[in-house]
């Protein structure tokens, strides 16, 4: 048997190209040559491991005292939870929120963090603050600063909020650290939707805005600024569903009441013509096992994120767990495969609000320091 120390560093570098980002971590602290190779960015181009499993991240917020919030984020690759460090900003939670790369706030300044950072940044001051927005970042890299879209939401003003004003749409450019005034959502969205009623996703460029409940659907092209005709997306039988970019195509994932009961299904959306057609189902003992009771109400807590190839299914006040289960969605032959997600290990707190996202996550940002101790604290995987 070939030891390690005796491969090339070629060789080395495919072997670890498989292995899930904790392991790495770990394998980085071994010897210089390891952490070298690790660390590299032309590894970190190599190991497409974060690209095509992102993270599933979950940020509970307890309304009295910030000391009882609490951040987990799951790898589904090592199939492990991980405890994080909370973001230094405060954590208002109508105005907290997450999307891929960043935990942010939105009022009474639009501040944001990377996800495994300890920094935080403020921008400009938006045009008009407001909480429970939808927010999409885009053209984020590693050498240059993210832009955003806020679009929606409910306008703060002196701690008061005004929900008949529609708020126009707002773009930052981080060059100029400015925010562009942009149409406001079409008006078939009534006034003040927030985040609780809508999802949004980025795709192809355009930030697309779905009604969970309503099924109304129109995206934002980033290059014209302008909004398309609103459309109705709704499948037979759907009560309520969440619109989510995985890979080449958009997917609607939600209740569905049908002949044999309620079932949690996926469809595939065709962008150019919303048309949609079923792609899977989740299986009934997957769906059921989210919930201990047989409440009528019981779908009402059910979440979905999801990015890449990954699309996350959560319980969303079932208790103080959040059980999980995930589906993949093969890049090569377009199935679904469904499986439960590890129960969240103890010590879990009470929290009055829980924040959900999906993200891809950077190797080399968490390696590398910006400025010196920046960082996060090693990941800590927890085990019950």
């Amino acid at each position: 048997m070939t030891a390690m120390s005796n491969l090339s560093s070629d060789v080395t570098e495919l072997i670890f190209s498989y292995l899930p980002i904790p392991t790495l971590i770990r394998a980085s602290t071994v010897c210089k040559l390891w952490h070298s190779i690790i660390s590299s960015s032309t590894f970190s181009q190599l190991s497409t491991q974060s690209q095509k499993y992102p993270w599933f991240f979950l940020y509970g917020i307890h309304n009295t005292s910030s000391n009882f919030n609490q951040s987990f984020a799951f790898d589904p690759v090592s199939n492990l939870w991980f405890r994080l460090p909370s973001p230094t900003f405060p954590s208002q939670s109508s105005s907290f929120l997450g999307v891929d790369g960043f935990f942010l706030i939105t009022a009474p300044f639009f501040t944001f963090s990377p996800i495994l950072k300890r920094h935080s940044h403020s921008t400009s001051p938006l045009r008009f603050s407001r909480i429970n927005p939808l927010v999409g970042v885009f053209d984020s890299g590693s050498s240059s600063p993210p832009s955003f879209i806020v679009v929606g939401g409910v306008r703060f003003i002196g701690n008061l909020v005004d929900i008949e004003d529609r708020l126009a749409a707002e773009i930052y450019n981080p060059n100029s650290d400015s925010w562009l005034l942009c149409p406001p959502l079409p008006a078939d969205f009534r006034s003040g939707n927030s985040s609780q009623s809508l999802s949004s996703a980025l795709f192809k460029r355009r930030f697309y805005v779905f009604g969970i409940y309503s099924c109304f659907i129109s995206s934002f092209d980033l290059h014209t600024h302008l909004w398309s005709e609103v459309q109705t997306l709704r499948p037979p039988g759907v009560v309520f569903s969440f619109l989510i970019s995985c890979m080449d195509r958009l997917v609607l994932a939600g209740i569905c009441n049908g002949p044999l009961g309620s079932s949690f299904n996926l469809w595939k959306i065709e962008e150019a013509t919303m048309e949609f057609s079923e792609i899977a189902i989740m299986p009934h003992d997957l769906l059921y096992g989210l919930f201990d009771g047989d409440e009528e109400d019981k779908f009402a807590s059910l979440k979905c994120v999801g990015l890449g190839n990954l699309i996350y299914v959560f319980n969303e006040e079932y208790h103080k767990k959040y059980p999980a289960c995930i589906c993949e969605i093969s890049s090569e032959d377009g199935k679904c495969r469904w499986r439960k997600v590890p129960q969240l290990p103890s010590p879990v707190n009470k929290f009055h609000k829980v924040v959900s996202f999906s993200s891809t996550v950077s190797l080399h940002s968490i390696l590398q320091s910006e400025g010196g101790g920046d960082v996060v604290a090693p990941l800590q995987p927890m085990f019950d």
